[in-house]
């Protein structure tokens, strides 16, 4: 039997003689235009690859070619293309003649009293406007997205404050409170910016914790002073949820005219990286780190900064001797320049040396700001004092000191204590970083294989890999919610990671399944249903003939999952009918999280309902019962939960 796309020659010449009196093109395109149609688009060469772009006389590629989306699909596609002011239908359609592949292409200029009507018009306009924030808009946080720097400011050569402001620690801030906190943090970090800037200034979402910041027409004088007032408000800025958070950024910028944006954006970076180096720091070309030039023009920090503390212009002067052959000195004469110093630099100081009375603000009371300020953590304080009763050093290491040198001291000890600290706590920074990477490759290394894992089941099961995503998503947000709201479960960080990427497990159990089960586009019988059944058993049973991992955290929680995702809290689940809190948390938050995409998503036995619909049935109980506690979480969070689900449904 002959398909539609199916034609002998003279059967296509008829029909493309019957379209020509409707389109304004009628061709074919065929596997040498195809070809040469791939190449442009693999070398970026235009002018002359295909007869293509000779017709529509552009110098760039289609981004959306649907002829050659038809060409390897076999389908029929239709778009609207813009020349100028003009619009023209395109149908590109698959066909075979006489037993050789073409795509027949169909061109017809569209005219405005053809297309809408007023009504429509004003209807057509508020869409686009819609798709325009959509395409360019950052969801989470309403800063423009890198798709906007690309197609609208990359090129541009405005005079222009231009700044990469990137939190820091923001990896170790995810996972360590949860990817929830990561995303309020970002938006705190975009509130506070936002304060600072006018409505004609331009912030876009760079990167994952990255953020591009263009100011128009201002000097370097208000630029700087811009910068380090929203460096200055975001370090302190409260997290709303998360107390013990505390946040800073990493900043670089410079003013720039005359120079297309994404040189001068590289330049930025450049100057970015440099205050990352310290953290919570401002480095523009106005005021740069301290140090020399290299052979660019960028300036370098060589050596570390130690900051003199001290009422005494003498004892600054004979401590600055002993030090400033290694490293840089800066100084103040009391605890309030200190603290305004500390502010500026942040942990661009390596080591503060600190006296103990001094006017204004003496060091106990620098050691207390410190502290408020989470500076002792990462700035080493030594106190150098001629006060050596014992209170007076025990209280001081209680506040943080790291080290404490009495008056009158020797140079060569007091050098060899600062040098000591400063590579002592260099070196902590650096363990701190590579066992937060070696966690992080780890955990990363895990997830994928796991993932890699469940899609085969759900391959095999005939759903989307996009079900095992909605799990995690849905067991990452309750279990978020739920340490929020109790206290009871006792989940640390690290086990909701666990629980999460578990999850991804549920269902393991169904590669014991028969295809024509699982595959079952109607209502399974009795007997098929019990089958199916069996599929927590199965799963269970995998992970628990491990072998050396069977005792394993990761292991034991999938094992839990597996087992336990079909009791339901009054005890008419299954395998095992399990009631109330028999049920191990972990497996009742997956099956709260398998039940609703189970509802929202299509399968091959029904249609999706809608999250309304689907929170409805829940709720009421039609689809068996759930902890009340994990209920009112699912009620909490449905609103962000469905922007959540709807992003990784369009990606």
């Amino acid at each position: 039997m002959k398909e539609d796309y199916q034609m002998t020659r003279q059967e296509a010449e008829k029909e493309m003689e019957y379209y020509r009196k409707i389109f304004s093109v009628v061709r074919l395109l065929g596997e040498e235009d195809m070809k040469a149609l791939e190449k442009g688009r693999l070398t970026g060469t235009v002018s002359d690859c295909c007869q293509c772009y000779k017709f529509w006389k552009k110098d760039i590629l289609c981004e959306n070619c649907i002829s050659l989306k038809v060409w390897k699909e076999k389908t029929e596609r239709t778009k609207l293309e813009f020349q100028g002011d003009d619009i023209y239908q395109v149908i590109s359609r698959y066909v075979e003649i006489d037993g050789k592949p073409y795509v027949m292409e169909l061109v017809k200029k569209m005219y405005e009293d053809s297309l809408l009507d007023a009504d429509g018009r004003r209807k057509l306009a508020g869409k686009l406007s819609g798709y325009n924030d959509e395409l360019y808009k950052d969801a989470m946080t309403g800063a423009y997205n890198r798709r906007y720097f690309e197609d609208e400011l990359k090129g541009r050569t405005d005079l222009a404050g231009v700044a990469m402001i990137d939190m820091d620690d923001f990896k170790l801030c995810n996972d360590t409170c949860g990817h929830n906190a990561g995303d309020i943090a970002l938006e705190t970090m975009v509130k506070v910016i936002r304060k600072f800037i006018r409505k004609t200034d331009v912030l876009v979402r760079y990167g994952g914790d990255e953020f591009l910041l263009l100011m128009y027409d201002v000097t370097e004088e208000v630029f700087d002073e811009k910068l380090h007032q929203i460096q200055k408000q975001i370090s302190e800025a409260a997290v709303p949820g998360y107390s013990n958070l505390h946040l800073s950024v990493s900043i670089g910028g410079l003013v720039s005219a005359n120079e297309p944006l994404d040189r001068a954006v590289d330049r930025a970076d450049q100057l970015m990286y440099q205050a990352k180096s310290s953290k919570n720091m401002v480095v523009t070309e106005m005021s740069p780190l301290p140090g020399n030039q290299n052979s660019e023009g960028i300036h370098t920090r060589l050596r570390s900064q130690i900051l003199l503390v001290d009422d005494s212009e003498i004892n600054r002067e004979l401590l600055s001797a002993m030090l400033e052959n290694e490293f840089d000195i800066l100084e103040a004469e009391n605890g309030e320049q200190c603290m305004e110093m500390l502010s500026q630099y942040g942990t661009g100081i390596s080591l503060v040396l600190l006296d103990i009375v001094m006017p204004k603000m003496n060091g106990f009371e620098v050691l207390s700001a410190m502290n408020r300020k989470h500076l002792i953590n990462d700035i080493p304080v030594i106190m150098i004092s001629s006060e050596d009763s014992q209170n007076t050093i025990r209280r001081a290491y209680e506040l943080g000191v790291s080290d404490y040198i009495n008056r009158p001291f020797d140079a060569r000890i007091v050098y060899r204590r600062v040098y000591n600290t400063i590579k002592l706590y260099a070196k902590q920074r650096r363990l701190t970083r590579l066992i937060s990477d070696q966690n992080y490759e780890k955990e990363k290394n895990n997830k994928m294989m796991v993932s890699i894992l469940s899609h085969i089941v759900e391959f095999r099961n005939g759903e989307s890999g996009q079900h095992v995503l909605h799990i995690n998503i849905l067991t990452e947000r309750l279990l978020e919610r739920l340490v929020e709201k109790t206290g009871k479960y006792n989940l640390t960080a690290a086990d909701r990671s666990l629980i999460t990427t578990a999850s991804s497990l549920h269902d393991i159990g169904k590669i014991g399944i028969d295809d024509k089960i699982l595959n079952k586009p109607g209502k399974l019988t009795k007997e098929e249903f019990e089958i199916m059944k069996t599929h927590t058993l199965i799963g269970a049973d995998m992970l628990e003939s491990m072998g050396i991992y069977q005792n394993e955290k990761l292991i034991k929680i999938a094992c839990q999952i597996c087992r336990w995702h079909h009791e339901r809290y009054d005890g008419r689940g299954y395998p095992d009918g399990l009631k109330g809190e028999e049920i191990p948390i972990a497996a009742q938050v997956v099956s709260l999280a398998d039940v609703y995409d189970a509802l929202s998503s299509e399968r091959v036995y029904k249609k999706a309902f809608s999250h309304e619909k689907t929170m409805e049935m829940i709720l009421a109980g039609e689809c068996g019962q759930f902890n009340p506690l994990l209920l009112e979480c699912l009620k909490d969070i449905q609103d962000e939960l469905r922007e959540d689900l709807k992003k990784t449904t369009l990606a």
